[in-house]
C-alpha cells in the first residue's frame, strides 16, 4: 500500500511541471521558480530534520554514559544537516535567478519556470540521503562510545552518503546556468 501511494505521489509530483508548462505570464514563471525552492529546502529539510534526529538520539545516550565525547559526537551528529544547507543555497540562487532577491529585472521564460520545479525535485530527492546519513552517523556514535579512537573513521562513513546530495546540488547548478538563471 506504501509503495502504491509512494508511485502515485511521485507521479502527480512530476506532472506538476508540465500542467504549468502552459502559462506564460511572468508571476507564473515566478511562482514556478517559488514551486522549485519549496521543494528543495523543504524536502531536504526534512530528510535533514529526521537524519539529525537519528544521529542525536545516539549521540545523547552516549553522552549521558561519556560526556567527554561531547565533541566528537556533535561532529557526527551534525552531519546530516548538510543537505538542508544544499537546498536552501538551491533555493536562494533560484530566487536570485529569477530577480525574486536583489531586485533586478529578469527576462523569464516557460522554460526556466518548468526547469526550475526540476531542480527543487532534484535537490528534494537527493537531499534524502540525510536519513541514511543519520542512520551511518548513528552507528557511528555508538561505535566512538564502545572505541573513541574511530571518531575519525565514523566521520568518513558518515559523510559517503552525502555524496549523493552533492551530485544533486552539482546538477542544479548545471541546470540553473544552462537556462540562465546563474
Amino acid at each position: 500500500m506504501k509503495g502504491r501511494i509512494l508511485v502515485v505521489g511521485t507521479m502527480l509530483l512530476m506532472a506538476v511541471p508540465f500542467v504549468m508548462a502552459q502559462e506564460t505570464d511572468t508571476q507564473e514563471i515566478q511562482a514556478n521558480i517559488i514551486l522549485g525552492c519549496l521543494i528543495a529546502i523543504s524536502i531536504a529539510g526534512i530528510a535533514s530534520a529526521i537524519g539529525l534526529t537519528l544521529a542525536g538520539t545516539s549521540a545523547v545516550a552516549v553522552t549521558a554514559e561519556k560526556p567527554e565525547l561531547f565533541g566528537r559526537l556533535l561532529v557526527l551528529q551534525v552531519l546530516p544537516m548538510t543537505q538542508s544547507v544544499y537546498g536552501l543555497l538551491t533555493a536562494i540562487l533560484l530566487m536570485m535567478g529569477a530577480g525574486l532577491l536583489g531586485g533586478g529585472a529578469v527576462e523569464l521564460n516557460t522554460l526556466m519556470g518548468t526547469g526550475a520545479i526540476f531542480i527543487g525535485i532534484i535537490v528534494g530527492l537527493t537531499g534524502l540521503s540525510a536519513i541514511n546519513q543519520g542512520m551511518v552517523a548513528s552507528a557511528s556514535i555508538a561505535s566512538v562510545g564502545r572505541n573513541p579512537e574511530v571518531a575519525a573513521r565514523g566521520i568518513i562513513f558518515t559523510v559517503m552518503p552525502e555524496t549523493i546530495a552533492i551530485f544533486g546540488l552539482l546538477v542544479a547548478i548545471l541546470l540553473m546556468t544552462g537556462l540562465g538563471l546563474l
